[in-house]
């Protein structure tokens, strides 16, 4: 146990003193009842059927007191509370196949609207982060438990070009590293084949998990399965959630003709590699399912507490069944 004012329990130096207060003070009484005679006989031989019983009362004030003077230093302990925490990344393609109709409006403002509903139903011990990817992966908004930042950032989402799978996973993992202060080496301009990651200990970052939305195949580098086994390496769960069919499907967007089709097969790797899941998502109602399905996990995790309330209410509760004793056996309070 500590204090967050531990100069105060130089109050305790108080009881000590009370404690001598009160033998002088019987002390006192004993020589009074002496020199009253017969009359002082009488209270002798009261005070004897009464025996220790009325040290009781004050035994308990001295005690309350003492309580009481150390919740006035504000004492702390560490306590172990399981509770809901995390980090979630939300990883999103936004290549231009994103901008097909098949889902209303768009598969992508589908993607958006399932999104939105999973960051408002999160608690604030939960941070969510947000990477866009298309032919490179971007950082739209750090990790933050600030869900209106998370929404506008979600908001912002536009369809771009083609498809790096790969790049919005080591995007994702760069900002769990950058979190927990690791210096990121996954990728940078100056590297374009990606570093191979050391390994960690499993389970460093058993509370992060990572949502992958793709509707097509991965056509640009790093391989996907490479950054799938830096996530494992990490203890990072990965879900993958397909939008779309492995048959595929030729879509009309903004004038153009995509062929566009799901690579089902890589998706569940990477779901497999990382302990995570793979979801397909034909519709709107099965999109907002996956993210019901991704839950934050619960944490217990030791915390200091302040607990000065506890013993406030401990002290109150020992001078209450002092003075009640006291006024139940001597009608006075000590």
């Amino acid at each position: 146990m500590s204090f967050i004012w531990p100069a105060m329990l130089s109050l305790l130096l108080l009881v000590p003193l009370c404690v001598v207060l009160y033998l002088r003070l019987q002390q006192r009484r004993r020589r009074v009842i002496a020199r009253s005679g017969s009359l002082g006989l009488v209270q002798e031989a009261a005070g004897r059927r009464i025996g220790r019983r009325r040290h009781i009362p004050a035994t308990l004030f001295l005690i309350g007191l003492t309580i009481l003077l150390i919740a006035v230093a504000r004492p702390q302990t560490v306590v172990s509370l399981p509770r809901a925490e995390g980090t979630v990344i939300l990883v999103f393609d936004v290549s231009g196949s994103m901008a097909a109709e098949d889902l209303k409006p768009t598969r992508l403002e589908a993607a958006k609207a399932a999104a939105r509903e999973f960051v408002q139903g999160q608690p604030r011990s939960v941070q969510i982060g947000l990477i866009a990817f298309s032919d490179s992966g971007l950082a739209v908004q750090t990790p933050t438990n600030e869900q209106e930042a998370v929404l506008a950032a979600i908001n912002r989402l536009t369809p771009q070009r083609g498809t790096s799978v790969g790049q919005g996973i080591l995007a994702a993992l760069n900002t769990i590293a950058a979190e927990t202060d690791q210096t990121p080496r996954f990728y940078t301009n100056l590297t374009p084949v990606p570093a191979t990651p050391t390994p960690v200990p499993k389970g460093t970052f058993s509370s992060a998990v990572i949502v992958l939305l793709t509707d097509g195949e991965n056509n640009e580098s790093p391989d996907p399965l490479a950054a799938a086994q830096a996530a494992a390496d990490r203890g990072v769960r990965i879900y993958t959630v397909g939008i779309g069919s492995a048959a595929g499907t030729t879509l009309h967007v903004n004038g153009f003709t995509v062929h566009t089709q799901l690579d089902e097969a890589m998706l569940q790797q990477i779901a497999q590699l990382t302990e995570g899941a793979y979801y397909n998502a034909e519709n709107q109602q099965d999109l907002q399912a996956v993210y019901r399905n991704v839950g934050s996990q619960l944490v217990v995790k030791p915390e200091k507490t302040e607990v000065t309330a506890l013993f406030a209410g401990a002290g109150i509760l020992v001078l209450l069944i002092g003075a009640t004793c006291s006024f139940l056996w001597f009608s006075r309070l000590p």
